[in-house]
């Protein structure tokens, strides 16, 4: 296996110090262009690359971000993680996602980071609680956390989200403009999403319409096999003349579970019987077969918010942001 080239090696053939070669290789280091270049020739015959991990150990900074993620059943996730780890990498901050699920001790993980000595940890995903987040454990000098695209109620670890509270309004005007009056909402699990204020805000905007009671479906996962499984148990207990006339589901897998098993399994015609809203805008809602009426939220813009962040180009708070009505045939 052939060796290494070392930071020495380099400096020899370049006929600089070692430190010069160092600082040619450190981002806003004084060095001269002259020298600069003759280290970057040098390096480039060598095939040298600086050693950033010994670099981490002499700055405390590696250059590593984690990101906990957690309901991988959920279809939004992937195109927001190749979206997040595209514009980290952008910024020379290398990724590694880490599964959480209920298998996985979530505060060992946490530590597990700290000892990999990560510059931030981005929980993406819903199982966190604050107990959690809580832990002794997780003392002083523990990496930066955020939380993105959920709300955070959590002292100290900013949350990145869609406005919930403007979503909600917008998506209830839009609803009750349509004729609908017996709302029913279908919640994901009850972690950390209660703090997400969206079952909260449905059913306020709907009491501002005159509107006070909002039938509410619980599951305890997001998928679409929780969405059908919440919709059937509802629609078999429930006979059609009392049935809500506009489901919202906290994301649009679950509308898609509940829309399937709802025509498929006991007949109701969407919109005319029943319709179904959802929230997230995913690829497979806006098909043919769903035309599922969705809230976007504003991906690129919470990506961009939280770089920013970790990189230090903005201050670190609690930023939401407005995302946009899909209006489609579902509702």
């Amino acid at each position: 296996m052939r060796k290494r080239a070392t930071a020495k090696e380099v400096a020899e053939a370049a006929g600089v110090s070692k430190w010069t070669v160092i600082r040619a290789f450190t981002p806003g280091a004084s060095i001269t262009d002259a020298s600069r270049q003759k280290v970057l020739q040098a390096a480039e015959a060598l095939n040298y690359s600086p050693n950033l991990l010994a670099r981490s150990l002499a700055t405390n900074i590696t250059h590593q971000v984690a990101i906990f993620v957690d309901d991988f059943a959920n279809p939004h996730k992937l195109p927001v993680l190749e979206m997040l780890t595209e514009r980290l990498q952008a910024e020379g901050l290398l990724t590694v996602l880490i599964n959480i699920n209920r298998h996985f001790d979530h505060v060992h993980a946490l530590i597990n980071a700290d000892q990999r000595q990560f510059d931030a940890v981005i929980l993406f995903g819903t199982a966190f609680r604050e107990e959690t987040l809580g832990d002794r454990r997780l003392g002083p000098g523990f990496p930066p956390m955020f939380v993105l695209a959920r709300d955070s109620q959590i002292p100290g670890v900013p949350a990145i989200a869609c406005d919930a509270e403007l979503a909600l309004s917008q998506m209830v005007d839009y609803l009750f403009d349509k004729g609908y009056r017996r709302p029913g909402f279908m919640t994901g699990a009850r972690t950390l999403s209660t703090a997400l204020g969206r079952r909260h805000h449905y059913a306020n905007f709907w009491r501002r319409k005159g509107v006070e009671s909002v039938v509410e479906l619980n599951t305890d996962r997001y998928s679409a096999e929780a969405g059908a499984e919440a919709a059937r148990a509802y629609l078999s207990a429930t006979p059609p003349p009392s049935r809500v006339d506009v489901l919202m589901c906290e994301n649009d897998i679950l509308a898609l579970g509940a829309m399937d098993t709802a025509r498929s399994e006991f007949g109701c015609r969407v919109p005319q019987d029943l319709a179904v809203v959802g929230f997230d805008n995913i690829e497979l809602g806006a098909t043919p077969a769903y035309g599922l009426t969705t809230y976007e939220q504003p991906t690129y813009d919470m990506i961009n918010t939280i770089v920013e962040m970790i990189t230090g180009a903005r201050a670190v708070e609690a930023v939401t942001l407005p995302g946009h009505l899909v209006s489609r045939l579902s509702a």
